[in-house]
């Protein structure tokens, strides 16, 4: 991710439209000019130095309680603030430049200092587990409650923590565990060759043809990215097999029942609210097949949809956007909303925030990153131009705006829930959506439908499908090693059960394991569930927005703000809804079920 320093000299693209120049690169100077920045080092040795000073309070015997506590937090929240640059930096810089290998190893530099940490921050949580009355010693201390929920929550996370040895092993060791196998992942995918056409062109290029107006390009990149897999199938399901492994031993000994178990404690996500939203996701499969069959009878197909034509466009808009147009159009469509919701977004496009095109080296997909201490954040996307790019873009800016609310909050509140982390990018989508649709014609309106059933039907029908396969995977892989075909018969296997007759069961995607990150990470499993959650959360709450209006826009920030410390029922507590109802959930769902009837009924004219 040794080459050249290609963050630092970005020679950057310009976009030029009506005297106004956009830079289609972003800048990260915001952090550090480059690696050889001496802020850089400076951070890298302040690393070093906080975790010292942390591990000599955590021996101090002749400090009060109140004083030991307060000590110990400074010096946490300033190791969590320094790591976040860090880590802000070399991710950023490396996500673009996947092939530059003095990123990795300034990654993997990082990665050792966090293992020697982890065993000192294992002592300090159970240095602070040892305090008598947290509710007494926050009524002396501001720090002290300021860090409340911080502090409870430790005391219920410390039954999981292992011995300091153990831990400093288990994180040493993840290195070139877990981690490693994560970064094969990222490295096989972004660096696979894949043949189309006579051309040899990236995985994340061909996979974006899937939202070709062409119906044969759609056709062949889905054949050519399928052909790629086999490249490298062996790898990932080796990678696949051994983070999932470690995922389960970890757990088990950790106390948890199952990684799920585990996940949804660090979610602070109660499982009857899973199952709740599971169950009524179940009962409206149906809803999103119809909708599947009806686009495949636009399209020709009397036998369900086939998967290279998930995402093709229906309608008569094959319309591109430039970035400069989809600044303008988000701006338009979000004033609407709340100003500061497109202050914000005019800021991210004219301050060098977003990464928009992709190229070799660069990840596939898009994220945003939270630089919230410099109260900015960075968004990748791979932009084709198409309404769906611009959909991309408010759900990213979407989390950024999530961001813009923790601003000034202490490094130790900068991390919230993964279900949660969801909502306010997928709330920005169905605000952009219905804005679409109240401006659209009835010709118009076909197309912007099936775009939102679209994404809809990967928010809901897929995610169901990812998750019924990492459940499969962790159940499957305890008696036995996954090779690529098993991997490959259990993806097709959820991909039935959810997608059901709505798709053509002898074309489907068996290597969607092969291409999804969230896959690959030994710190973090089912990542799947919560997209599912935010997009029927966001729903839910703009249901309550279009109900109270601009009276509504103030809770939403207060809820968003609260996320780092709460639980998500108490979230949804605090604009009204409960969370654990499967009624909640199936009010949602009906939101689209609404937009399948109304698009078959406009797609039957067609």
């Amino acid at each position: 991710m040794a080459t050249v320093w290609k963050i630092r000299f970005f020679t950057h693209k310009l976009v030029q439209n009506g005297g106004t120049k956009l830079k289609t690169e972003w800048s990260l100077d915001v952090l550090y000019k480059g690696l050889d920045d001496p802020a850089y080092e400076k951070d890298m040795q302040g690393l070093s130095e906080q975790m010292e000073q942390l591990k000599a309070l955590i021996g101090e015997v002749g400090l009060s309680e109140k004083d030991k506590t307060e000590q110990i937090l400074k010096a946490m929240e300033t190791f969590s603030q320094i790591a976040t640059r860090l880590v802000n930096y070399v991710g950023l810089a490396q996500s673009v430049d996947t092939e530059n290998g003095e990123l990795m190893a300034q990654i993997n530099r990082i990665n050792r200092i966090f293992s020697t940490y982890s065993p000192v921050e294992t002592a300090a949580r159970k240095c602070l587990t040892q305090i008598g009355e947290l509710d007494a010693l926050a009524k002396e201390s501001d720090i002290v409650r300021d860090n409340l929920f911080f502090l409870k929550e430790n005391q219920e996370k410390a039954k999981h923590l292992l011995p300091e040895a153990v831990e400093e092993m288990a994180a040493a060791m993840d290195i070139t565990g877990g981690k490693a196998w994560g970064n094969l992942f990222s490295y096989l995918t972004s660096t696979v060759k894949v043949d189309y056409q006579g051309e040899v062109i990236t995985l994340s290029k061909v996979r974006s043809m899937a939202y070709s107006p062409d119906a044969k390009e759609r056709k062949a990149a889905y054949e050519a990215e399928i052909a790629s897999y086999t490249k490298i199938e062996d790898s990932l399901a080796f990678a696949l097999n051994n983070i999932k492994s470690q995922v389960a031993m970890m757990s088990e000994k950790r106390g948890y029942e199952s990684p799920l178990a585990m996940t949804l404690e660090e979610s602070r996500m109660s499982r009857k609210t899973l199952d709740a939203m599971m169950e009524a996701i179940k009962e409206y499969l149906p809803v999103f097949r119809k909708y599947l069959r009806k686009k495949g009878e636009m399209l020709g197909y009397s036998n369900g949809l086939p998967w290279y034509e998930l995402f093709a466009p229906v309608g008569t808009s094959d319309k591109t956007y430039t970035i400069e147009e989809a600044k303008d159009y988000l701006l338009k469509c979000f004033n609407t909303f709340t100003p500061d919701m497109a202050d914000m977004m005019k800021e991210a496009f004219e301050n060098e925030w977003i990464d928009f095109y992709p190229k070799n080296g660069k990840e596939g997909g898009a994220f945003c990153a939270g630089l919230i201490e410099k109260k900015q954040s960075r968004i990748l996307t791979n932009y084709d131009g198409y309404f769906g790019s611009i959909g991309t873009l408010a759900h990213e800016l979407g989390h950024a705006y999530h961001n813009r609310q923790l601003e000034g909050k202490n490094a130790l509140k900068y991390d919230y829930p993964m279900p949660i982390a969801e909502t306010a990018s997928t709330f920005n989508e169905t605000h952009l959506g219905r804005y679409a649709l109240n401006q659209a014609t009835d010709e118009e309106k076909v197309t912007l439908l099936e775009n939102d059933l679209r994404e809809q039907t990967q928010c809901i029908v897929d995610i169901y499908s990812r998750y019924l396969f990492e459940t499969s995977v962790f159940e499957e892989g305890k008696n036995k090693f996954l090779m690529a075909a098993d991997c490959k018969e259990l993806m097709l296997k959820a991909q039935k059960e959810a997608y059901g007759d709505g798709l053509d069961e002898n074309c489907l995607h068996p290597y969607m394991w092969a291409c999804k990150s969230h896959y690959y990470s030994s710190g973090l499993s089912f990542y799947n569930f919560p997209y599912a959650f935010g997009n029927l959360l966001a729903l839910g709450l703009y249901d309550k927005f279009l109900q109270e209006g601009e009276a509504f826009v103030p809770k939403y920030k207060a809820m968003l703000s609260a996320t780092p410390e709460c639980t998500m029922e108490q979230a949804g507590a605090m604009v009204g809804l409960d969370l654990t109802s499967v009624e909640f959930w199936k009010r949602s769902l009906a939101m689209i079920a609404e937009h399948v009837e109304e698009f078959c009924d406009l797609g039957g004219n067609k």
